[in-house]
């Protein structure tokens, strides 16, 4: 701020100084001083002004008053066959030159905001709506419900299909391998499917990266070139992505967040699969793939039972639901003898195999 101050004071100081040497309104010289700081002190308080205004606009000013300029002089040259000692033609002049000027000052000092970088590219881009790019990633081809969401309607724009994508893709068709060559195929037939859909916009696009070896680097700068969106349900793809500040959709994420809601307290019907890690747990699996762990199920593998939820737990990789099977009273493994004279009591019942795969506890009715 004192290099500031110091400046002013030496302009201001310069030009009376300038003023008392050429004296150009009296002959005495302090008039002249007092004329000359006087001019420069408008000077300053115009440049304090200017000090919150943003550089684009002051640009902008000094670009329009030179085109103004350049324009007025352009205009006085044209008419060089009028009679210059004629007061209306000096005139017209001089309202010319300074019209322009100020137009040019003006008009530039508003629109300085179009000098941006950001502003100066989109005059070179094309006025059509800006196309939504989806690239797909081998992964998400070859599980197959990319084909169902996109039959949904849930994804717009276009979808991008790498050449190299495809060439990973006819690799794995073309593997020794009889699971990896059926996945391959599988992924080619959905790309058919795709393909064949009309509501949809497929590219194949050949734009390659010879210098990025990984396929899913170059999905990366794909998705960066075309600021698109990359769809896979690649874990590893999906962190890296997200590092490198591209947008990626989910297909996992999507499944998990269409899972039905349970809630503890609910009873599902499951069929016990396997046993569980810990002593006598069983475990289950619904359609979705979603992993049930039983209490107290572990003898009844390869059967289907009624549990009660009693928790549900949400990790990165998917839902966990655990439940319990609550073994009925008329079994005879648990039942104690009947006394003599006591008729047997009668067995609980589970619910109803027939019922939804959830329900809520109905209240007991007090008799």
């Amino acid at each position: 701020m004192t290099w500031f101050v110091f400046a002013r004071v030496l302009f201001v100081a310069a030009v009376a100084y300038s003023a008392s040497l050429v004296r150009p309104v009296h002959e005495m010289a302090l008039v002249n001083v007092l004329f000359g700081a006087g001019l420069a002190g408008l000077v300053v308080v115009f440049e304090t002004q200017l000090r919150d205004t943003a550089v684009s606009s002051i640009l902008g000013a000094v670009i329009g008053g030179t085109f103004g300029l350049s324009i007025a002089k352009t205009i006085t040259t044209t008419l060089f066959w009028a009679n210059t000692n004629d007061s209306r033609v000096a005139f017209l002049h001089t309202v010319t030159l300074l019209a322009l000027t100020y137009l040019g000052l003006v008009v530039g000092g508003r629109k300085g905001e179009w000098l941006e970088p950001a502003r100066l590219i989109s005059l070179f881009r094309a006025t059509a709506p800006k196309k939504h790019f989806k690239i797909l990633d081998t992964s998400v081809i070859i599980d197959g419900r990319i084909a169902d969401i996109c039959e949904t309607g849930f994804l717009d724009g276009t979808l991008v299909i790498p050449q190299f994508v495809l060439k990973e893709l006819q690799f794995v068709a073309d593997s020794s391998d009889a699971m990896k060559r059926n996945r391959g195929r599988r992924g080619l037939d959905i790309l058919q499917k795709i393909q064949k859909m009309t509501n949809l916009d497929v590219v194949i696009s050949d734009v390659d990266f010879p210098d990025v070896k990984e396929v899913d680097l170059k999905l990366i700068e794909l998705a960066r070139s075309l600021e698109g969106k990359i769809v896979t349900n690649d874990f590893n793809l999906n962190k890296v992505a997200e590092l490198r500040g591209v947008h990626v959709l989910n297909i996992n994420e999507l499944a998990n967040s269409l899972k039905p809601v349970v809630l503890p307290g609910e009873y599902m019907k499951v069929f016990i699969l396997k046993e569980g890690r810990e002593y006598n747990q069983g475990v289950a699996y619904l359609d979705d793939g979603t992993m049930v762990v039983v209490d107290n199920g572990r003898k009844m593998i390869s059967k289907n039972i009624d549990v009660v939820v009693t928790s549900v737990l949400q990790t990165t990789a998917g839902k966990m639901i655990f439940g319990r099977y609550i073994e009925p009273a008329g079994d005879p493994q648990r039942m104690p003898p009947p006394v003599e004279g006591e008729s047997p009591a009668p067995a609980a019942t589970p619910p109803s195999s027939q019922t939804a795969s959830f329900r809520r506890p109905r209240a007991v009715q007090q008799t």
